[in-house]
Protein backbone atom coordinates (compact mmCIF):
# COMPACT_ATOMS: atom_id res chain seq x y z
CA UNK A 1 0.00 0.00 0.00
CA UNK A 2 1.58 3.37 -0.76
CA UNK A 3 2.28 6.11 1.79
CA UNK A 4 0.52 9.45 2.31
CA UNK A 5 -2.85 8.04 3.07
CA UNK A 6 -4.59 8.51 6.66
CA UNK A 7 -5.16 5.41 8.05
CA UNK A 8 -8.82 6.03 8.14
CA UNK A 9 -11.10 8.44 6.18
CA UNK A 10 -10.59 10.24 3.17
CA UNK A 11 -7.59 12.92 2.57
CA UNK A 12 -9.85 16.42 2.81
CA UNK A 13 -7.11 17.40 0.15
CA UNK A 14 -7.61 16.77 -3.12
CA UNK A 15 -4.72 14.29 -4.37
CA UNK A 16 -3.10 15.19 -8.11
CA UNK A 17 -0.35 12.71 -9.54
CA UNK A 18 2.16 14.41 -11.71
CA UNK A 19 3.30 12.03 -14.19
CA UNK A 20 6.74 13.29 -15.21
CA UNK A 21 7.59 15.17 -12.26
CA UNK A 22 11.13 15.49 -12.46
CA UNK A 23 10.85 16.90 -15.56
CA UNK A 24 10.36 20.87 -16.34
CA UNK A 25 6.71 21.44 -16.54
CA UNK A 26 6.07 18.62 -13.68
CA UNK A 27 8.35 20.52 -11.16
CA UNK A 28 7.15 23.50 -11.35
CA UNK A 29 3.44 22.22 -11.76
CA UNK A 30 4.03 19.94 -8.54
CA UNK A 31 5.27 23.22 -6.90
CA UNK A 32 1.77 25.53 -7.89
CA UNK A 33 -0.28 22.58 -6.90
CA UNK A 34 0.59 22.56 -3.73
CA UNK A 35 0.09 26.34 -3.48
CA UNK A 36 -3.31 25.25 -4.76
CA UNK A 37 -3.97 22.74 -1.60
CA UNK A 38 -3.77 19.91 -3.15
CA UNK A 39 -1.46 16.76 -1.66
CA UNK A 40 0.42 15.75 -4.24
CA UNK A 41 2.48 12.40 -6.08
CA UNK A 42 5.30 12.91 -8.37
CA UNK A 43 6.35 9.88 -10.54
CA UNK A 44 9.10 10.05 -13.19
CA UNK A 45 11.98 7.95 -13.93
CA UNK A 46 14.30 10.40 -11.63
CA UNK A 47 14.25 13.31 -9.78
CA UNK A 48 13.95 16.83 -10.69
CA UNK A 49 17.52 17.72 -11.97
CA UNK A 50 17.78 21.03 -10.20
CA UNK A 51 15.60 21.59 -7.50
CA UNK A 52 14.28 19.67 -4.63
CA UNK A 53 10.83 18.13 -5.25
CA UNK A 54 7.82 19.77 -2.99
CA UNK A 55 5.67 16.38 -3.92
CA UNK A 56 4.21 14.64 -0.91
CA UNK A 57 5.57 11.65 -2.37
CA UNK A 58 7.68 11.01 -5.19
CA UNK A 59 7.96 7.70 -6.77
CA UNK A 60 10.71 6.29 -9.67
CA UNK A 61 8.67 4.47 -11.65
CA UNK A 62 8.32 3.32 -15.63
CA UNK A 63 4.89 4.89 -16.95
CA UNK A 64 5.39 2.70 -20.07
CA UNK A 65 4.44 -0.62 -17.45
CA UNK A 66 1.01 -0.82 -16.75
CA UNK A 67 1.82 -2.05 -13.49
CA UNK A 68 3.69 1.33 -12.68
CA UNK A 69 0.78 3.20 -13.74
CA UNK A 70 -1.45 1.39 -11.48
CA UNK A 71 0.78 2.31 -8.61
CA UNK A 72 1.25 5.91 -9.37
CA UNK A 73 -2.92 6.28 -9.72
CA UNK A 74 -3.78 4.26 -6.75
CA UNK A 75 -6.14 7.11 -4.29
CA UNK A 76 -5.48 10.31 -6.84
CA UNK A 77 -8.29 12.09 -7.89
CA UNK A 78 -7.03 13.97 -10.98
CA UNK A 79 -4.18 13.09 -13.40
CA UNK A 80 -1.82 15.56 -15.18
CA UNK A 81 -0.21 13.65 -17.39
CA UNK A 82 3.10 15.20 -18.69
CA UNK A 83 5.45 12.01 -18.84
CA UNK A 84 6.84 12.52 -22.28
CA UNK A 85 10.13 11.17 -24.33
CA UNK A 86 10.92 14.67 -25.37
CA UNK A 87 13.50 17.53 -26.19
CA UNK A 88 14.03 20.14 -28.69
CA UNK A 89 14.88 19.74 -32.58
CA UNK A 90 18.42 18.33 -32.24
CA UNK A 91 16.56 15.38 -30.13
CA UNK A 92 12.74 14.84 -31.90
CA UNK A 93 13.96 15.39 -35.42
CA UNK A 94 16.31 11.86 -34.54
CA UNK A 95 14.39 10.18 -32.67
CA UNK A 96 10.89 9.48 -34.38
CA UNK A 97 10.41 5.57 -33.94
CA UNK A 98 11.74 5.79 -30.10
CA UNK A 99 9.88 8.64 -29.09
CA UNK A 100 6.47 7.30 -30.64
CA UNK A 101 6.81 4.15 -28.64
CA UNK A 102 7.68 5.68 -25.40
CA UNK A 103 5.01 8.38 -25.60
CA UNK A 104 2.17 5.74 -26.70
CA UNK A 105 2.91 3.35 -24.06
CA UNK A 106 2.49 5.78 -21.16
CA UNK A 107 -0.47 7.65 -22.72
CA UNK A 108 -2.30 3.85 -22.99
CA UNK A 109 -1.30 2.80 -19.56
CA UNK A 110 -1.84 5.82 -17.89
CA UNK A 111 -5.67 6.52 -19.71
CA UNK A 112 -6.61 2.73 -18.98
CA UNK A 113 -5.47 3.31 -15.46
CA UNK A 114 -7.74 6.59 -15.15
CA UNK A 115 -10.49 5.07 -16.42
CA UNK A 116 -10.30 2.10 -13.78
CA UNK A 117 -9.29 4.04 -10.98
CA UNK A 118 -12.50 6.68 -11.53
CA UNK A 119 -10.16 9.77 -11.22
CA UNK A 120 -12.55 12.97 -11.66
CA UNK A 121 -10.24 14.70 -14.29
CA UNK A 122 -7.14 13.54 -16.70
CA UNK A 123 -5.10 15.89 -18.41
CA UNK A 124 -3.62 15.21 -21.73
CA UNK A 125 -0.11 17.49 -22.30
CA UNK A 126 -0.15 18.00 -25.83
CA UNK A 127 1.76 20.21 -28.09
CA UNK A 128 1.74 22.67 -31.23
CA UNK A 129 3.57 19.95 -32.87
CA UNK A 130 -0.03 18.21 -33.86
CA UNK A 131 -0.83 21.02 -36.47
CA UNK A 132 -0.11 20.90 -39.75
CA UNK A 133 3.36 21.15 -41.77
CA UNK A 134 1.58 22.84 -44.62
CA UNK A 135 0.17 25.30 -42.83
CA UNK A 136 3.58 26.47 -41.54
CA UNK A 137 5.96 26.89 -44.45
CA UNK A 138 5.85 30.72 -44.39
CA UNK A 139 7.90 32.50 -41.26
CA UNK A 140 4.72 34.83 -41.23
CA UNK A 141 2.79 32.30 -40.52
CA UNK A 142 -1.28 32.63 -39.80
CA UNK A 143 -2.20 31.90 -35.97
CA UNK A 144 -2.72 28.42 -35.28
CA UNK A 145 -6.24 28.02 -34.02
CA UNK A 146 -7.15 24.78 -32.87
CA UNK A 147 -9.64 23.85 -35.88
CA UNK A 148 -6.19 23.67 -37.55
CA UNK A 149 -5.20 20.95 -36.57
CA UNK A 150 -7.39 18.83 -39.24
CA UNK A 151 -6.76 17.18 -41.90
CA UNK A 152 -3.90 15.81 -40.19
CA UNK A 153 -0.27 16.36 -41.51
CA UNK A 154 2.12 16.99 -38.48
CA UNK A 155 5.37 17.06 -39.11
CA UNK A 156 7.14 14.47 -37.13
CA UNK A 157 6.65 11.37 -34.95
CA UNK A 158 5.93 13.62 -31.82
CA UNK A 159 3.80 15.80 -33.15
CA UNK A 160 1.60 12.64 -34.26
CA UNK A 161 1.94 10.61 -31.43
CA UNK A 162 0.17 14.03 -29.62
CA UNK A 163 -2.69 13.95 -32.17
CA UNK A 164 -3.37 9.96 -31.37
CA UNK A 165 -3.16 10.68 -27.65
CA UNK A 166 -5.66 13.76 -28.03
CA UNK A 167 -7.84 11.13 -30.04
CA UNK A 168 -7.61 8.55 -27.55
CA UNK A 169 -8.63 10.80 -24.74
CA UNK A 170 -11.94 12.13 -26.91
CA UNK A 171 -13.05 8.14 -27.33
CA UNK A 172 -12.25 7.78 -23.27
CA UNK A 173 -14.17 10.47 -22.80
CA UNK A 174 -17.27 9.30 -25.38
CA UNK A 175 -17.40 5.91 -24.38
CA UNK A 176 -16.04 5.63 -20.16
CA UNK A 177 -17.20 9.31 -19.39
CA UNK A 178 -13.08 9.81 -18.03
CA UNK A 179 -13.28 13.56 -17.78
CA UNK A 180 -10.41 14.43 -20.50
CA UNK A 181 -8.58 17.83 -20.70
CA UNK A 182 -6.12 19.18 -23.41
CA UNK A 183 -3.32 21.55 -23.71
CA UNK A 184 -1.65 22.15 -26.52
CA UNK A 185 1.76 23.58 -25.53
CA UNK A 186 3.19 26.37 -27.30
CA UNK A 187 7.24 26.40 -26.52
CA UNK A 188 7.18 27.02 -22.57
CA UNK A 189 10.31 27.70 -20.86
CA UNK A 190 12.01 28.80 -17.82
CA UNK A 191 14.35 28.50 -15.23
CA UNK A 192 14.65 24.88 -13.86
CA UNK A 193 14.69 23.20 -17.55
CA UNK A 194 16.88 21.46 -19.57
CA UNK A 195 20.07 23.77 -20.39
CA UNK A 196 22.76 21.67 -22.04
CA UNK A 197 23.22 18.31 -23.64
CA UNK A 198 21.30 18.11 -26.84
CA UNK A 199 17.56 17.97 -25.29
CA UNK A 200 17.25 21.68 -24.49
CA UNK A 201 14.94 24.04 -26.34
CA UNK A 202 15.71 26.88 -28.52
CA UNK A 203 15.19 29.62 -25.38
CA UNK A 204 17.31 27.71 -23.01
CA UNK A 205 19.96 27.10 -25.66
CA UNK A 206 20.27 30.45 -26.73
CA UNK A 207 20.84 31.45 -23.49
CA UNK A 208 23.71 28.96 -22.29
CA UNK A 209 25.74 29.74 -25.67
CA UNK A 210 24.99 33.76 -25.31
CA UNK A 211 26.26 33.31 -21.93
CA UNK A 212 29.30 31.46 -22.90
CA UNK A 213 30.01 34.43 -25.07
CA UNK A 214 29.71 36.99 -22.33
CA UNK A 215 31.95 34.83 -20.01
CA UNK A 216 34.86 34.08 -22.45
CA UNK A 217 34.43 37.09 -24.20
CA UNK A 218 34.32 35.52 -27.75
CA UNK A 219 31.15 37.19 -29.31
CA UNK A 220 30.17 34.03 -31.42
CA UNK A 221 26.91 32.13 -31.29
CA UNK A 222 25.51 29.48 -33.41
CA UNK A 223 22.05 29.58 -34.73
CA UNK A 224 20.67 26.78 -36.49
CA UNK A 225 19.45 27.88 -40.16
CA UNK A 226 19.28 31.55 -41.17
CA UNK A 227 17.33 32.53 -37.90
CA UNK A 228 14.27 34.32 -39.38
CA UNK A 229 12.35 30.54 -38.64
CA UNK A 230 9.46 32.38 -36.12
CA UNK A 231 7.86 30.64 -32.68
CA UNK A 232 5.91 31.88 -29.71
CA UNK A 233 7.33 31.39 -26.43
CA UNK A 234 5.43 30.83 -22.93
CA UNK A 235 6.65 31.48 -19.95
CA UNK A 236 6.11 28.71 -17.10
CA UNK A 237 4.26 30.67 -14.67
CA UNK A 238 1.64 31.38 -17.29
CA UNK A 239 1.50 27.63 -18.41
CA UNK A 240 0.44 27.10 -15.04
CA UNK A 241 -2.27 29.07 -14.84
CA UNK A 242 -3.69 28.24 -17.96
CA UNK A 243 -3.17 24.15 -16.76
CA UNK A 244 -5.24 24.55 -13.54
CA UNK A 245 -7.72 27.15 -15.10
CA UNK A 246 -8.54 24.20 -17.80
CA UNK A 247 -8.89 21.64 -15.02
CA UNK A 248 -11.64 23.47 -13.13
CA UNK A 249 -13.11 24.13 -16.56
CA UNK A 250 -16.00 22.10 -17.95
CA UNK A 251 -13.93 22.23 -21.58
CA UNK A 252 -13.44 18.72 -23.41
CA UNK A 253 -11.58 19.89 -26.21
CA UNK A 254 -8.29 20.41 -26.82
CA UNK A 255 -6.59 24.65 -25.71
CA UNK A 256 -3.91 26.48 -26.99
CA UNK A 257 -1.48 27.24 -24.08
CA UNK A 258 1.01 29.80 -25.32
CA UNK A 259 1.69 33.34 -26.18
CA UNK A 260 0.26 35.21 -29.24
CA UNK A 261 3.36 36.93 -29.67
CA UNK A 262 5.82 35.74 -32.76
CA UNK A 263 9.64 36.28 -32.91
CA UNK A 264 12.41 35.15 -35.10
CA UNK A 265 15.52 33.24 -33.68
CA UNK A 266 17.27 35.88 -34.35
CA UNK A 267 15.26 38.46 -32.33
CA UNK A 268 15.23 35.88 -30.05
CA UNK A 269 18.81 35.94 -29.67
CA UNK A 270 19.00 39.94 -29.21
CA UNK A 271 16.48 40.21 -26.77
CA UNK A 272 18.68 37.86 -24.93
CA UNK A 273 21.80 39.58 -25.62
CA UNK A 274 20.44 42.59 -24.26
CA UNK A 275 19.76 40.80 -21.45
CA UNK A 276 22.78 39.66 -20.58
CA UNK A 277 24.14 43.20 -21.40
CA UNK A 278 26.72 41.86 -24.30
CA UNK A 279 26.97 42.39 -28.08
CA UNK A 280 26.97 39.19 -30.42
CA UNK A 281 27.50 37.76 -33.51
CA UNK A 282 25.06 35.55 -34.79
CA UNK A 283 26.49 32.37 -36.77
CA UNK A 284 24.38 30.30 -38.86
CA UNK A 285 24.80 27.23 -39.53
CA UNK A 286 22.80 23.78 -40.53
CA UNK A 287 20.79 22.05 -38.20
CA UNK A 288 17.30 21.18 -38.18
CA UNK A 289 14.81 23.76 -37.82
CA UNK A 290 11.29 22.16 -37.65
CA UNK A 291 8.67 24.23 -39.59
CA UNK A 292 9.10 27.56 -40.88
CA UNK A 293 6.86 29.86 -38.63
CA UNK A 294 4.49 28.87 -35.79
CA UNK A 295 2.10 31.15 -33.46
CA UNK A 296 -0.82 30.29 -31.24
CA UNK A 297 -4.24 31.74 -31.46
CA UNK A 298 -5.74 32.42 -28.60
CA UNK A 299 -8.93 33.47 -29.32
CA UNK A 300 -10.47 30.26 -28.06
CA UNK A 301 -8.45 30.03 -24.34
CA UNK A 302 -9.47 33.59 -23.89
CA UNK A 303 -12.67 32.63 -24.42
CA UNK A 304 -13.18 30.01 -22.20
CA UNK A 305 -11.33 30.56 -19.57
CA UNK A 306 -10.55 34.25 -19.74
CA UNK A 307 -6.83 32.99 -19.69
CA UNK A 308 -3.76 35.28 -21.35
CA UNK A 309 -0.06 35.14 -20.77
CA UNK A 310 0.78 37.44 -18.06
CA UNK A 311 4.44 37.50 -17.94
CA UNK A 312 6.16 39.03 -21.15
CA UNK A 313 8.68 37.47 -23.33
CA UNK A 314 11.35 40.13 -22.21
CA UNK A 315 10.76 39.12 -18.34
CA UNK A 316 10.60 35.46 -19.22
CA UNK A 317 13.77 35.63 -20.72
CA UNK A 318 15.64 37.84 -18.16
CA UNK A 319 14.12 35.36 -15.28
CA UNK A 320 15.77 32.32 -17.55
CA UNK A 321 18.67 33.81 -18.66
CA UNK A 322 19.96 34.81 -15.30
CA UNK A 323 19.09 30.85 -13.66
CA UNK A 324 21.25 29.51 -17.00
CA UNK A 325 23.99 31.76 -16.59
CA UNK A 326 25.02 30.89 -13.02
CA UNK A 327 24.67 27.04 -14.40
CA UNK A 328 27.14 28.17 -17.30
CA UNK A 329 29.53 29.45 -14.74
CA UNK A 330 29.50 26.82 -12.30
CA UNK A 331 29.91 24.35 -14.66
CA UNK A 332 33.02 26.44 -16.45
CA UNK A 333 34.66 26.68 -13.66
CA UNK A 334 33.96 23.22 -12.46
CA UNK A 335 36.06 22.80 -15.79
CA UNK A 336 38.46 24.49 -14.56
CA UNK A 337 39.28 22.97 -11.07
CA UNK A 338 39.05 19.95 -12.96
CA UNK A 339 41.66 20.95 -15.30
CA UNK A 340 43.89 22.40 -12.46
CA UNK A 341 43.91 18.73 -10.41
CA UNK A 342 44.82 16.98 -13.30
CA UNK A 343 47.82 18.81 -14.40
CA UNK A 344 48.99 19.17 -10.58
CA UNK A 345 48.87 15.11 -10.43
Amino acid sequence: MLSGRPASGRDPARRALVAGAGGFIGHHLTAFLKRQGFWVRGVDLKHPEYAPTEADEFLILDLRERESCNRASESIDEIYQLAADMGGMGYISENHAHIFTNNSLININMLATARESRVRRFLCASSACVYPEHLQYEAAVTPLKEEYAYPANPQDAYGWEKLTSERLCMYYRQDYGLETRIARFHNIFGPLGTWEGGREKAPAALCRKIAVAKITGNPEVEIWGDGEQTRSFCYIDDCLSGIYGLMQSDYPEPLNLGQDRMVSINELADIIAEVAGVSIVKVHVPGPQGVRGRNSDNSRVGDILGWEPEVSLEEGLALTYRWVEEKVRASIHSTEEATVVAIGR
